[in-house]
């Protein structure tokens, strides 16, 4: 054997080598690391599929948001599915250039005994020690890999119907979709404005959940709820809206809870879009400008202010309180609301615009565009 046949064996070994520790990497990452990590396998596949589903939405001229829904609502659970395909193919390819460096007969024969091996069918043998042991640790790196994508299903399952939960009883009390204005005003229905402190507690507990979830479970953010008019981007939107609102125009005593509420929103919303690479201010000025304009704001005040609701007296005030509060948001929510495609969401989706794509772990639908700090 030559000095070439030499050097080139050694490196076909150092490239399978990398291979499967680049897929077992992969897969570390994405289903046992317990924090957000970019993956650019899982990166490439997101994108892969989604530009699938968006050039069957075009080829079939789904026009509708119901349609588009119907069909994006499976682009999670599929992607998701085709990430132990993409993982075990890839140790497959490693294994096989080691085996074929190794002596292994022709390409097929190494082809045959990888696949053989990872698939743990025992259809093509070797005689060698140390192509027998390389086997057995083939096989074990395929097992492995199926045994963490069947524990990880009920944790992902899990976390989603927790997630799912609170924003359909969120529809009971604000309404499809939910708004400030409907949620102030069943409340004040049922004389219980001064309740508002469990809705807070709850959501702020929800929304702690959130970024932990949906920035190391990161195909939960695909996700979309049971009810196609349903979505967790316009529930938190409606959440903090209603929070924000009430702290600064209705003339109740002070809520701590509400303002936390507040905080814990607007913070896991920044965590996701800083995971996904969304630009943002993330320390804005409290005059600085938003997507709702004054007259919305006027709007809402008045019709609560109709329906009997004690409303602040200085609106003027109450309108830059607001403000306040919305501009640590802002950004972000009508951001994610444009890359999940939410249902219409007043104040949420209905002004969201598609925004610049970075270099983003998982693929974004539509086109992009600029998105800045309360621009509409």
């Amino acid at each position: 054997m030559s000095i070439f046949e030499i050097l080139a064996r050694i490196v076909l070994i150092a490239i399978g080598v990398y291979i499967v520790l680049r897929g077992i990497s992969s897969a570390m990452r994405t289903f046992v690391l317990p924090r957000a990590a970019y993956d650019p396998i899982v990166a490439a596949l997101f994108r892969a599929v989604a530009r699938l589903f968006r050039l069957y939405i075009k080829v079939r001229h789904i026009d509708t948001y119901e349609g588009r829904d119907r069909v994006m609502a499976i682009y999670a659970p599929v992607s998701l599915l085709l990430l132990p395909t993409v993982w075990l193919t890839t140790v497959l390819i490693g294994f096989l250039l080691i085996y074929w460096a190794l002596g292994i007969g022709t390409l097929f024969e190494a082809f045959s005994l990888s696949g053989s091996s990872l698939l743990t069918l025992g259809f093509a043998l070797t005689d060698t020690f140390l192509t027998k042991a390389l086997v057995f640790l083939e096989a074990t790196i395929g097992i492995t890999l199926t045994a963490i994508l069947i524990s990880y299903l009920p944790t992902i399952y899990s976390a989603f119907s927790r997630r799912e939960s609170a924003v359909a009883m969120l529809e009971v009390r604000a309404g499809s979709p939910p708004f400030v204005q409907t949620l102030v005003e069943r409340y004040h229905g049922l004389g219980r404005l001064d309740k508002f402190v469990d809705l807070w507690k709850q959501w702020e507990v929800w929304f702690a959940e959130l970024e932990e979830t949906h920035t190391s479970l990161v195909a939960l953010v695909w996700f979309r709820s049971p009810q196609p008019h349903r979505h967790w981007v316009t529930a938190a939107g409606a959440v903090l809206d209603s929070a924000s609102f009430i702290v600064s125009a209705l003339d109740l005593p002070r809520d701590p809870d509400a303002q936390i509420c507040i905080r814990s929103g607007f913070i896991a919303l920044r965590r996701i879009a800083d995971f996904f690479g969304m630009e943002y201010n993330p320390d804005p000025k409290p005059d600085d400008p938003i997507s709702i304009t004054r007259s919305e704001f006027d709007i809402v005040y008045k019709a609560l202010a109709d329906a009997g609701v004690a409303m602040r007296p200085d609106r003027d005030q109450a309108w830059r309180d607001f403000a306040g509060w919305r501009v640590n948001y802002d950004t972000v929510l009508l951001s994610l609301a444009a890359m999940t495609i939410a249902p219409y969401g007043t104040w949420s989706s209905d002004r969201s615009v598609l925004h610049t794509r970075r270099s983003y772990p998982i693929a974004q639908i539509g086109s992009q565009n600029g998105v800045r700090n309360g621009q509409r």
